[in-house]
């Protein structure tokens, strides 16, 4: 069994968690926000209420023995690998555990769960809310757990995981956000409907992008075009994944998956991003001949990219295959174009006196972007240059030697001519 601190071991494949226990502080208010406390708990996960106890462990020093839990997963979902890091390791798992108090929904998706307006005597217990963030972001975990009043032994009645903490995807690409709860099938609550939820969020702004009533198998009016769930998967199974099924610009953003049971709720957000690279066009391609002391404007655009963050500088690959900066060139501000994408232009005054450009070579425009990076180029070419190469010279020596073969045979031939004449006059 792998452990999760050096302080802790465990029996099975199931972590021990230190975590923070919150809640809010007994006695007079007065604040807008109510003040709460904080202290440091122990959850010892188990999949068996029977199995073997940890409770014979000594406390750490700074954990109040009233803070130590047993907390029964049937499920397993909270002994993911990522909430069980090895021994000694200095990244760990965030915890937080407050308490938690059953009440009915007035959503109109959730309201029809508790119809009855019963409060069912299971209810009277204590309850508890704890939110799980894996390492590396490869799981995140919100439960609610019931326990006798007073007592230390707390069992998982519902969970909402995600594995897509953090999601990155192309424009155009169907996306999938993974969010799946479970109930405890000895419950009360279970078998007494489900209701799902998803929101966007995003600087501020917020938008019910779908929700669903299992009870009544009824989709809210404001469902997002382009979103859907697998609701047979979501009946058999628990899977609430929300699918877009062509990711656009808008999409990025924060997602809130809420399950609702009667009178619980627990939910898990994650976050997608749409990132796609620019597209270069360099102008004018081709470029014209430049001379020695000419100015020659370039540009280049980058074209379709998201998120906003770009870098563009120029390059030039000289014949010898060496490449030099040239710098970042004058940059225009962006423009967003009706998908969402942006566009941004790099302009380029070249100086092929006051660069020493020499015979020109392969102008490369470079795009650094979150997507990747891109690169267009076009060829430079920089005549009467004064330093000719090694063909040039070879082929200037060739001119000349034609044309002093050609000075030598008219030379020849006007002589030859002369002689015939002043021989035909003496005669």
């Amino acid at each position: 069994c792998a452990e999760f601190s050096t302080r802790s071991t465990c029996s099975s494949s199931c972590p021990v968690l230190e975590c923070w226990f919150v809640q809010e502080k007994a006695g007079r208010g007065g604040g807008l926000t109510a003040a709460t406390s904080q202290e440091k708990s122990l959850l010892h996960i188990r999949t068996d209420a029977h199995s073997r106890s940890a409770g014979s462990q000594k406390v750490p020093a700074d954990i109040n023995p009233d803070r130590v839990y047993f907390v029964t997963d049937p499920a397993a979902t909270l002994c993911h690998s990522s909430l069980n890091p090895p021994r000694g390791s200095v990244n760990k798992p965030q915890c937080e555990i407050n308490p938690f108090l059953p009440q009915p929904s007035s959503l109109k998706w959730a309201a029809p769960l508790t119809d009855s307006a019963l409060s069912p005597v299971y209810l009277q217990a204590d309850w508890f809310s704890t939110s799980y963030q894996g390492l590396k972001k490869q799981l995140t975990v919100s439960s609610i757990t019931r326990a006798p009043t007073a007592s230390k032994e707390h069992d998982v009645i519902l969970t909402v995981s995600s594995k897509t903490v953090s999601v990155k995807a192309r424009l155009g690409e169907p996306v999938l956000l993974d969010c799946n709860f479970w109930v405890d099938p000895t419950s009360p609550l279970s078998g007494s409907g489900f209701a799902v939820e998803w929101r966007y969020q995003f600087r501020g702004d917020g938008r019910l992008v779908l929700a669903y009533d299992g009870k009544t198998d009824r989709l809210a009016d404001a469902q997002e075009e382009g979103a859907t769930l697998d609701f047979e998967s979501l009946h058999e199974k628990g899977n609430a994944s929300l699918i877009l099924q062509e990711a656009k610009v808008r999409h990025s953003g924060l997602y809130i998956c809420t399950t609702y049971l009667p009178y619980l709720v627990a939910q898990v957000a994650m976050e997608l991003e749409i990132v796609e690279p620019p597209s270069l066009s360099i102008y004018p391609s081709p470029l014209p001949l430049a001379v020695p002391g000419q100015t020659l404007t370039v540009q280049c655009e980058a074209s379709g990219f998201a998120p906003l963050s770009l870098e563009l500088s120029w390059e030039l690959k000289g014949a010898d295959g060496s490449s030099r900066p040239l710098g970042s060139g004058s940059i225009s501000g962006h423009k967003q174009a009706w998908d969402g994408t942006y566009s941004q232009t790099t302009r380029l005054e070249l100086d092929t006196t006051a660069l020493d450009l020499g015979r020109g070579g392969e102008l490369i425009c470079v795009a650094a972007h979150l997507g990747g990076t891109r690169q267009a180029s076009v060829t430079l070419n920089v005549i009467g240059f004064s330093a000719p190469s090694i063909e040039d010279s070879m082929a200037m020596v060739g001119v000349a030697l034609v044309l002093y073969g050609l000075i030598k045979f008219v030379s020849w031939t006007v002589t030859s001519s002369g002689s015939k004449y002043s021989r035909n006059i003496v005669n």
